[in-house]
């Protein structure tokens, strides 16, 4: 059965590109791509050092339209257009989220290489893989 909206998460990446391409090629649907801004706290720096700031919130949030924005020229380079979402939080927990609240009956996203732990970890990715295990809908990984 063919999909009726596909979910791409972007973040910048060229599998994620690739993710969007494959999508774009393989499915005549509605197609969102979503950025997921990761919030900064003080666990993520080194020793703590770096504080949350308006200004970093805002550079990620410009970083992110930009992603989207390449994913709109994309889109329309190919005849097609794009929804777009910017969304932050948990990247595996907001795409989880959308999937579920957005009615997404498949998401096409890129793999990446994670922690050393777990053969599924090192192919895909931890946030692809707890995509892929956890969502309630079709997930095609691009490799």
């Amino acid at each position: 059965m063919a999909p009726s909206h596909v979910l791409v998460p972007l973040d910048g990446s060229p599998l994620a590109d690739e993710a969007l391409e494959r999508a774009l090629e393989l499915f005549d649907c509605r197609v969102t791509v979503l950025n997921v801004v990761t919030p900064i706290d003080e666990s993520m720096s080194e020793s703590g050092i770096l504080e949350p700031d308006e200004d970093r919130r805002e550079g990620a949030h410009e970083r992110a339209e930009r992603v989207v924005e390449r994913a709109r020229r994309r889109a329309a380079d190919a005849d097609r257009t794009v929804e777009t979402a910017v969304v932050t939080g948990d990247p595996a927990e907001t795409i989880l989220e959308y999937v579920a609240d957005n009615d997404v009956d498949h998401v096409v996203m890129g793999g990446h290489g994670g922690e050393r732990s777990g053969i599924a970890r090192r192919l895909l990715g931890t946030v692809s893989t707890r995509v892929v295990g956890e969502a309630p809908a079709t997930v095609t990984v691009v490799r």
